[in-house]
């Protein structure tokens, strides 16, 4: 959990009265039973009274099927290749009423979240970890989760699809010391810092795509995230920020290395009605913050106020061997912004191909051109910027529209969720249009 997301923590908590075991709890109450079979499905509430008490009956590769209802409960998944779906995305809402920190905890391998919102939680809508303090919510000694020396443990396989995650305190779909998995078709708002996070792995081995993430304070934000890493595809507009790439000190795993950007749309992240980001970032698409050996290809990237590209050094950690390709660059306050301000300078950081108009420093397509050796200091610049404009509580969020369901969901048995998820060919990936995946979105594009 990095120093943005501390303090965002500590306003929220410092702004709400919280009020300790919700209904339905954590770990069911032991209330239903398990259908007969070696791979049951268990409805709720048909079988069980709450998601809990269903989920605390499955067994591996059993298939929790939630009926449309507002459930007032924190879901604690720790067995092995469960499926938690809802009947229908819109109408299953577990709703935290801000008074518990997450809606969904997964802290167990090969379980797939499918198919509702969660919502009005304190910290996260959907938190996927191995790390035991952050299922817990227990920061370290420094702030972060795992900040002693006990080496990091990761949660081995994942999936999130076709989730709405809106209003949340931190994160809305959260994976953080977790590998191997999958965020798709899902839609994230009201993140207070990040509507979907990647923290703290490497190799992640993990794909977030086809998602909309808007009016978060950061769209995407991916810290320490690195090693087949990949972004691709999603609709990151109308943020404060589109995307992060960066490293922090307070996560294991230094530095953030190693992610593929590709196929986004990234665009008009400069939303007033959106929480106020605690490091003030605002009007930037992408933001690389001491990340390196990254791939940003095929993106659009457009109507940014501030800034379409920005690398900078974060402390002591430069920005290393970022490749800028392909990419498509309109109307943007500055396309592209390299700016070091201290004594930590990036070092082979390279453009090549790219549709774009202004870049500060200047000519940077051409002083800067791929390949570059990866000890060439990277120049320095300044533009004018714009002073980010005051946000709103996260619980003021505009609700989301109706998204897409997932198909067949009360006819299909369990997912079966693969212990490494395929990894996309970034040569396939393509620019995508100004549309993509507009029609469930509440901000547009000009």
């Amino acid at each position: 959990m990095p120093r943005s997301a501390l303090r965002v923590l500590a306003a929220v908590l410092g702004a709400l009265t919280l009020v300790v075991g919700c209904g339905g709890g954590d770990g069911g109450s032991g209330k239903g039973r398990r259908p007969a079979g070696a791979h049951a499905t268990i409805r709720v509430p048909a079988d069980a009274p709450t998601i809990s008490d269903a989920v605390s009956l499955a067994r591996p590769g059993d298939l929790v099927l939630v009926a449309a209802g507002v459930y007032h409960e924190s879901v604690r998944m720790d067995t092995a290749r469960v499926t938690l779906r809802g009947e229908s995305r819109d109408k299953v809402v577990i709703d935290g009423r801000l008074q518990q920190p997450n809606g969904i905890v997964v802290s167990a391998p090969g379980v797939a979240v499918e198919n509702l919102t969660v919502e009005n939680n304190t910290q996260n809508g959907v938190l996927v970890t191995g790390s035991a303090k952050a299922a817990a919510g227990l920061p370290g000694r420094s702030g972060g989760y795992d900040t002693g020396d006990e080496p990091v443990t990761f949660l081995k396989s994942f999936l999130v699809s076709y989730v709405t995650a809106t209003r949340n305190g931190l994160y809305g779909i959260y994976a953080f010391s977790a590998q191997n998995g999958v965020i798709e078709h899902s839609y994230a708002s009201g993140g207070a810092d990040s509507g979907i996070y990647v923290g703290q792995c490497k190799p992640c081995r993990i794909v977030v795509r086809d998602n909309v993430a808007e009016l978060n304070a950061v769209g995407y934000e991916g810290t320490n995230a690195g090693g087949d890493m990949y972004v691709v595809g999603n609709r990151l507009v109308g943020n404060r920020v589109g995307l992060t790439t960066n490293s922090d000190h307070q996560e294991k795993l230094l530095p953030q290395q190693h992610a593929v950007i590709a196929g986004n749309l990234i665009a008009a992240n400069q939303q007033t009605a959106t929480p106020l980001q605690a490091d003030g970032g605002w009007g930037i698409g992408i933001g690389v913050d001491g990340g390196s050996d990254n791939r940003f290809t095929r993106n659009r990237i457009a109507d940014n106020s501030n800034a379409g590209l920005v690398i900078t050094a974060t402390a002591d950690i430069p920005p290393v061997g970022n490749q800028i390709v392909a990419n498509t660059f309109t109307g943007n306050g500055v396309d592209i912004g390299w700016t070091f301000p201290t004594a930590t300078r990036g070092q082979g950081n390279c453009l090549r191909g790219n549709d774009l108009r202004t870049t500060a420093p200047a000519r940077l397509a051409t002083t800067a051109s791929c390949p570059l050796p990866t000890k060439s200091l990277s120049p320095s610049g300044s533009w004018a910027r714009a002073t980010p404009p005051g946000g709103i509580p996260f619980t003021e969020i505009a609700a989301p529209a109706p998204q897409p369901q997932f198909p067949n969901a009360v006819t299909t048995g369990a997912t079966d969720v693969p212990a490494v998820p395929a990894l996309p060919k970034t040569a396939g990936i393509r620019l995508p249009p100004a549309s993509l995946l507009a029609a469930h979105a509440r901000v547009r594009t000009s």
